[in-house]
């Protein structure tokens, strides 16, 4: 005869409420994450063309009035997708304007731009679609490799009614060869990947401009050891976002030699092929 339980305890019992407890634990996460990703507010256009206003003439930043515009449509859609894409981490207009436009923008005040221009791992459009808005009668191509962005990208090219804009959905390797004359990225992938990956596709005295923090020198020393065949470094330049404490450092390098061609693959792609 079976003796009784006499404290009703119940092995299946316990692992089914422990797993609903786990489980709880994980919603609970996830809203909080959520709510992380979320925007308290979102600016209509043209309250977020006043604030953009008023953030870059804080920080000493020129801006035209129609690029303003278009950077208002483009922050946007970026916090109406951002709930449930979470493309950023910064949610309020001011880190927006300031890290996000400022950041990407002030290159063109301490560098001249190569075009045709490839920004590599562009995320959300970073820089990308800031370079587009101040540059939009020269070609950008837009890499990245997660379908979520890339859709996001298509969106944002299709409501602004941007031309000579293209978009590849994959990530670059040696075999992408379409020729361009300038390569950026403000991706955190170490410099000597990037210039390998990079090698086939930019021609002969085009440049690769990385947007790097100050604790780059590792990263160039190793690209400097590896690549010094196929690019030399031409710039090296430390600057701050205009009244911040946010150090930034250009680095550049310049191509100097044709690399051997790589065996054929499956995955590589053609302009016209990704857009």
């Amino acid at each position: 005869m079976a003796h009784k339980n006499k404290e009703n305890y119940s092995p299946y019992k316990a692992r089914q409420e422990k797993a609903g407890r786990d489980l709880k634990s994980v919603e609970m996460i996830a809203s909080q994450r959520g709510v992380h990703r979320r925007a308290e507010k979102i600016y209509p256009v043209n309250e977020a063309n006043d604030r953009l206003f008023d953030i870059f003439k804080n920080h000493d930043f020129k801006c035209s009035h129609e690029e303003r515009l278009k950077l208002s449509q483009f922050y946007r859609l970026l916090l109406e997708n951002q709930e449930h894409k979470n493309f950023t981490r910064l949610l309020n207009i001011k880190d927006i304007g300031i890290k996000h436009f400022i950041d990407c923008l002030i290159l063109t005040e301490i560098c001249e731009l190569k075009f045709p221009l490839l920004d590599v791992g562009t995320g959300p459009g970073f820089p990308g679609i800031p370079l587009k808005i101040r540059f939009p009668d020269e070609q950008i191509i837009l890499a990245e490799g997660v379908q979520k962005r890339v859709e996001f990208l298509k969106h944002v090219r299709e409501q602004m009614r941007f031309k000579n804009l293209d978009i590849i959905g994959r990530n670059i390797n040696p075999y992408f060869m379409y020729p361009v004359n300038g390569v950026i990225t403000r991706a955190v992938e170490d410099v000597t990947n990037t210039l390998k990956n990079t090698v086939n596709c930019l021609q002969l005295g085009g440049h690769v401009y990385f947007m790097k923090g100050p604790g780059v020198d590792p990263e160039i020393e190793k690209a400097q050891n590896e690549m010094s065949e196929f690019f030399k470094l031409v710039n090296d330049i430390t600057y701050d976002l205009p009244k911040t404490e946010n150090h930034r450092r250009l680095v550049i390098f310049e191509k100097i030699k044709h690399a051997e061609l790589p065996e054929d693959d499956d995955n590589d792609i053609l302009l016209n092929d990704s857009f």
